[in-house]
């Protein structure tokens, strides 16, 4: 059965990349501006590299090819894959669980 976590219990999204820079950068700052539009100011996003996951982190988005490497790091952590870097519909799909204040189902 798949984790997941409230929305309501998000308060960081760490987003995980392989190494911290380039084209994961670009999605940090997309799902930051959806954030932003979507009138969600109370969520923090960080950007980090697989290697400096903390192992308690409690929500993970991350690239799919990514995903099993941290859920290993961050064994408890609920851990949202993507496969494009812009204008994923996982990224959209988290944005709506916190507006709606639905639950955040893990994937990828």
């Amino acid at each position: 059965m798949p984790k997941s976590i409230k929305a309501s219990d998000v308060k960081t999204i760490i987003f995980v990349c392989e190494a911290g820079i380039g084209s994961s950068l670009m999605s940090v700052n997309a799902l930051k501006k959806k954030l932003k539009a979507a009138n969600i100011d109370n969520v923090n996003v960080i950007h980090k590299p697989a290697r400096l996951v903390p192992p308690e982190a409690p929500f993970i988005v991350c690239h799919s090819q990514l995903a099993k490497m941290v859920r290993n790091r961050a064994p408890n952590a609920v851990v949202v894959g993507f496969k494009h870097f812009l204008n994923d519909p996982a990224l959209d799909r988290i944005v709506k669980a916190l507006v709606e204040g639905g639950e955040i189902v893990e994937e990828g």
